[in-house]
């Protein structure tokens, strides 16, 4: 009961001062280039890594990404790129 009125404070008081909620909630951000790139920012890991799936951990679970010739171009504390084609994003 605590935590989740906590998480309604952080979420008042991102809309108060107008902050990114990625940032105040910890929540990743993906942004996506059509279907040829992806960037997950505020990342916890990789779990696993093939050309044809990548699963990444996140504060809201597993984000699995599914496609072809998929490759890490950057990993970093804060963000990862993909390239490859996805065909699939969700959130396990």
């Amino acid at each position: 009961m605590r935590k989740k009125k906590i998480e309604e404070v952080k979420v008042k008081m991102s809309d108060a001062f107008e902050l990114p909620k990625e940032i105040t909630l910890n929540l990743p951000k993906i942004s996506m280039i059509g279907n040829i790139q992806m960037i997950i920012e505020n990342h916890r890991g990789i779990i696993e890594y093939t050309p044809e799936c990548i699963r990444v951990n996140s504060s809201i679970g597993i984000i699995k990404i599914d496609g072809k010739d998929m490759n890490l171009r950057n990993i970093a504390s804060d963000d990862i790129i993909i390239s490859g084609t996805v065909e699939k994003l969700e959130y396990i």
